[in-house]
């Protein structure tokens, strides 16, 4: 099972390990902030466990602090859904519950991916956390990423993390994870040299994203235009962004 592999691959000491069932009512009472969440995390989720909590006593890496958050711990869960299951807002939800930054694996029947996000205080209730910017979330695909796998694998092993603080380690499984997400793009998964080479590294996919859909939407306007002028307008605006998006790639 592929999911057993990438929880292996984490490489995480036995002391860290718990293993225990997470009741849904905690998911839903934390994490649905509407009545159409409620629903998804009721007819989506079949089970939700809590595999290993990773604190300075369990990993020896110490706590972060500052006037933003804290990192006491790192959680890392394994989420099975059922068929039919919204993946990416049951992983957003599931994130929004737990006050710990997670390392989330989800499992639905082959499918299995991971997903993280850094949380901090929240502004508005005191005492609660929320996240900070988007899901960072790899859903494994044979077809793309079996040739990956040995290094991905490698990378993600908690031993190479930094081990200055829980942050810093946390955000080294977030690069790890868009490191996958840019070996789409080149075909050739590699770790980020160092922290700014990382920082381009995600300005560059989330370029590439936007590029891509603004891409899509020229083809499909230019082939419903009628007017040889306009289309003319619209190919050389679609070669200025292929450019563009040809130097974003090569952040990569």
């Amino acid at each position: 099972m592929r999911g057993d592999m990438l929880i292996e691959a984490l490489d995480l000491p036995a002391g860290s390990r718990v293993d225990q069932r997470v009741p849904k009512k905690l998911v839903l009472e934390n994490g649905a902030p509407t009545a159409a969440d409620k629903r998804i995390i009721s007819d989506g989720i079949e089970e939700l466990l809590w595999s290993a909590a990773l604190k300075p006593t369990t990993i020896g890496v110490p706590e972060y602090r500052d006037d933003v958050r804290e990192y006491l711990e790192i959680a890392v869960l394994r989420l099975t859904l059922r068929a039919g299951a919204k993946a990416p807002r049951l992983e957003e939800l599931v994130h929004r519950a737990v006050p710990y930054p997670l390392m989330l694996l989800t499992e639905r029947g082959d499918e299995c991916g991971l997903s993280a996000a850094h949380k901090r205080w929240s502004q508005g209730e005191a005492g609660k956390t929320v996240l900070e910017g988007d899901v960072v979330a790899v859903e494994w695909g044979a077809e793309h990423d079996d040739k990956c796998w040995p290094a991905f694998r490698d990378a993600l092993a908690l031993g190479k993390q930094p081990r200055a603080t829980l942050h810093a380690l946390y955000q080294g499984w977030i690069d790890t994870l868009l490191a996958l997400q840019a070996a789409r793009v080149t075909g050739a998964f590699a770790v980020a040299a160092d922290a700014e080479h990382a920082a381009v590294r995600r300005d560059a996919l989330q370029e590439c994203v936007r590029l891509d859909g603004e891409i899509a939407r020229l083809r499909a306007t230019a082939a419903k235009e009628k007017q040889m002028s306009r289309r003319v307008e619209l190919n050389l605006e679609l070669k200025r962004v292929e450019a563009a998006q040809a130097a974003a790639r090569a952040n990569l």
